[in-house]
């Protein structure tokens, strides 16, 4: 069973009262020095039982360094606009992910061991409840990792180290209709902080199909790590192109400068919101 089929249990679960199983307390507490973000105080009960097996909820010296092995497999548009177990709401464009035990949100490297793709997601689900599955992957992941036309790949999952602590200088994204600044020309810059993954924005479009050819260009150009990622706003839905998640500022700047080098412009460096 995928991590959207699960959603619906997981939430009543963490209230305490749920059928298919009852919480033995939520930690709730913070997890610095990993690859975690503020932990959600959803989806995050110490223990939780499915189909009358116990998971227990990674802390953060678990989490650390984490690595393991198995068969990945994917959820697409049936769940999209579902909530996850995290209370955020899946979208099946962006890079996420679910996962049994690992605390959410987190960040983990996922390699394709049958194609050597590799492409960083962010856990905010809980599942998938098979056996031998370790990760369930939105569509955008499968995508990219190759896994949406088999349905299943061998992968590598393991926790991603936000390396360097110092503060970087970086825009914010900005508006889609607000004029574009590279990283170099951002006035004024703000600090990264260790859980903001970075992005590099291509573009942003009204049309979902001129996304769609923006994605297609890049492929042609061997650029295979572009997702879309719609973004409401007071203006009306947009469809940005960005190219991340990444966790170093000096990578990113030579993504850039390698898409520049392959005749794309108007692009820029930006954290997530």
């Amino acid at each position: 069973m995928t991590a959207g089929r699960l959603t619906w249990l997981l939430v009543p679960l963490l209230l305490g009262a749920c059928t298919f199983g009852v919480p033995i307390g939520d930690r709730g507490q913070g997890m610095p020095g990993t690859s975690s973000s503020a932990r959600s105080s959803q989806g995050n009960p110490s223990s939780y039982i499915v189909h009358g097996k116990r998971y227990y909820v990674m802390d953060s010296a678990h989490a650390r360094g984490y690595v393991e092995r198995g068969i990945a497999s994917w959820y697409g548009r049936k769940f999209h606009g579902r909530k996850t177990s995290s209370g955020e709401i899946y979208n099946m464009h962006d890079m996420t992910a679910a996962h049994k035990t690992l605390p959410i949100p987190i960040y983990v490297k996922v390699r394709n061991l049958d194609n050597g793709r590799t492409a960083i997601v962010k856990v905010n689900d809980r599942g998938p409840f098979i056996d031998g599955r370790i990760i369930d992957l939105s569509y955008a992941a499968a995508t990219r990792l190759g896994v949406d036309g088999p349905g299943t790949a061998n992968v590598e999952i393991s926790v991603v180290d936000h390396g360097p602590t110092r503060p970087y200088d970086l825009v914010r994204a900005q508006p889609p209709n607000a004029p574009v600044a590279t990283a170099s020309e951002a006035i004024p810059a703000t600090p990264l902080l260790r859980d903001q993954p970075l992005y590099i924005q291509m573009g942003s479009f009204a049309s979902l199909n001129n996304a769609d050819n923006l994605v297609r260009d890049l492929l042609a150009v061997n650029e295979s790590a572009a997702q879309v990622s719609p973004l409401q706003t007071d203006q009306g839905l947009f469809y940005r192109v960005r190219v991340g998640p990444l966790f170093d500022l000096d990578e990113a700047n030579a993504i850039l400068a390698r898409l520049k080098g392959k005749g794309f412009d108007s692009l820029r460096i930006v954290v997530e919101e």
